[in-house]
């Protein structure tokens, strides 16, 4: 399975290029190739708690940035209507569907209001580095809560406005349809499955070296 989960952690750098995410497609392609390639040649000569703690960090980073990746390309490819649609067309909860919508446009916008106290930050010389660094933390932080409780609040009454939890069946012009893409993922992804759980039969019974 080696092979194939190199191919698998792959596609959502692949999916990035091809939504022009070009920074992040690079950033994710260094980080993990980094922290595998910590993990293939530096792991076999440690031992002790040493061999530990690294095999943990490469391990959870290996696992988590394919992950990661996929998640920034779902957000920024796909709109809250294409969401609740998908979700409907799967006949999905509603438990599941509001709190997943709500989360969808969450975090990019906790970023966005980051980056803003970023800027004003920068503007009023609180840096690392500058005069005021050791209020770094406080104005970040404070300011942080409080929009992420706000925006938490505004999501959850625009969903309810919407009509999110209304007994009633809601309407969509949303056309979503599988593509040739779609399929060849599908298809690749109950390859790797299949094989996941025929190569260990396979090889008990001798067929495989």
């Amino acid at each position: 399975m080696g092979l194939i989960r190199l191919v698998l952690c792959a596609i959502p750098a692949l999916l990035l290029f091809c939504s022009k995410q070009f920074g992040k497609a690079v950033g994710y392609i260094v980080i993990f190739a980094a922290f595998y390639a910590v993990q293939i040649s530096v792991l076999p000569h440690l031992t002790g708690i040493l061999n530990f703690l690294v095999l943990f960090t490469t391990g959870f980073f290996c696992r988590i940035l394919p992950s990661v990746a996929m998640a920034a390309y779902a957000v920024k490819t796909t709109t809250v209507s294409e969401l609740i649609s998908g979700m409907e067309r799967i006949h999905m909860p509603k438990e599941v569907t509001i709190p997943l919508t709500v989360m969808f446009r969450f975090f990019p916008t906790v970023f966005q209001e980051s980056e803003a106290i970023s800027d004003a930050m920068k503007m009023r010389g609180i840096k690392l580095g500058g005069k005021k660094s050791s209020k770094i933390l406080e104005y970040k932080l404070i300011p942080m809560i409080t929009c992420s409780v706000k925006i938490g609040e505004e999501l959850s009454a625009a969903a309810i406005t919407r009509g999110l939890g209304a007994p009633v069946k809601r309407t969509n012009i949303c056309r979503l349809k599988f593509n040739f893409a779609d399929v060849v993922l599908i298809l690749f992804c109950c390859f790797v499955v299949f094989w996941a759980i025929a190569s260990p039969i396979i090889s008990a019974g001798g067929i495989l070296p």
